[in-house]
């Protein structure tokens, strides 16, 4: 009787670890597809707003050599016209040029995400093979990831807003507040999973019951 119910224990054990496995594994695909669209949709913006920098530089160009070719007499006429003009390219040229840094800065949050994703995948990995830890302390540790991996998946949406603001009557201070909301999390949350992974690595080697075992262990996680 004993060795049934601990077979069907074990069989239950196993069933919620694949049940959880496969749902990490959807939340993954989800994130990856996320940031790709929003790496996709921030690149695309950066290249519209360089092309408008490009077309403002070489309109100021034309501006000032067309200032150069007029006499004294007509630049005193024509200069308050075209100083005008001129500062409206000068304005112009500086909003494009805001709106690519920040533009940047999601992309370099977005890049943060993608390394947060790779070491996830490498942890994730091998602590799941890792012998010295129980079916119950495998599926904690899946809980503990799944949690950092919801928080990724609101900080995606996040992005996407910000993308998506410059098509509306967003302010500046609200889409920057937005932005530093966003990386802070992003921060946390890879610092998170980079010190629940080494906690993790470090309580195997403490399990560890030969130098060989913790020499293998070492070899594993790619430990010093």
């Amino acid at each position: 009787m004993k060795k049934i119910v601990f077979i069907l224990t074990l069989f239950l054990a196993s069933t919620l670890y694949c049940q959880k496995a496969q749902a990490q594994i959807a939340i993954i695909e989800i994130i990856k597809a996320g940031i790709k669209k929003v790496i996709r949709a921030v690149d695309l913006q950066i290249q519209r707003q360089q092309n408008k920098v490009i077309w403002l530089q070489n309109a100021q160009k034309e501006l000032e050599n067309a200032l150069s070719k007029l006499k004294l007499q007509e630049i005193s006429d024509w200069t308050q016209k075209q100083k005008d003009l001129y500062g409206k390219y000068f304005d112009e040229l500086k909003k494009v040029k805001d709106i690519i840094a920040y533009y940047q800065r999601i992309r370099d949050i977005s890049e943060k995400q993608v390394r947060l994703i790779q070491e996830y995948d490498r942890a994730w990995g091998l602590l799941r093979n890792d012998k010295h830890f129980t079916p119950d302390e495998v599926a904690y540790m899946g809980k503990v990831y799944s949690g950092i991996l919801d928080e990724t998946v609101k900080n995606i949406d996040q992005m996407m807003l910000v993308v998506n603001s410059f098509k509306t009557q967003m302010t500046d201070a609200k889409r920057l507040e937005i932005i530093n909301h966003a990386a802070d999390r992003v921060e946390r949350n890879y610092a998170d999973l980079q010190m629940f992974s080494q906690q993790n690595e470090i309580l195997s080697l403490q399990r560890s019951k030969s130098e060989a075992e913790i020499k293998s262990i070492k070899v594993l996680y790619g430990l010093p």
